[in-house]
């Protein structure tokens, strides 16, 4: 009886081998998909959107204040908030969360 069951515990070694490194390959398949590539698109489209960025166009940073690039260095941008033209903070790119492209129709005068 004995014999018996060490035989199928042996046939069965290699089948639950593979097994487990499908299912181990199916997990990091998941796992890129659904968490790494995403991010890196994320990053990608963030990267893009400061990079087009340019002077006049209005901002929204990422502790909820609304505002208007008024220059633009490699690292920092300075900003300009609400009507008071006095208003004038320098703030790093990334505190940035949206960009919206200042519009010359908007702008232009009649």
């Amino acid at each position: 009886m004995n014999a018996i069951a060490l035989t199928t515990a042996a046939a069965a070694g290699p089948a639950s081998m593979i097994s487990m490194v499908v299912w181990i390959v199916a997990m990091i398949a998941i796992f890129y998909f659904m968490l790494i590539r995403p991010q890196k698109n994320e990053q990608k489209r963030r990267t893009a959107m400061l990079n087009d960025m340019a002077v006049g166009d209005s901002i929204v940073t990422t502790g909820g204040f609304y505002g208007i690039v008024l220059d633009i260095t490699e690292e920092d941008v300075i900003v300009e908030f609400g009507n008071n033209k006095n208003c004038r903070i320098p703030m790093r790119k990334s505190a940035i969360a949206e960009v919206e492209k200042a519009d010359s129709a908007y702008n232009a005068e009649p």
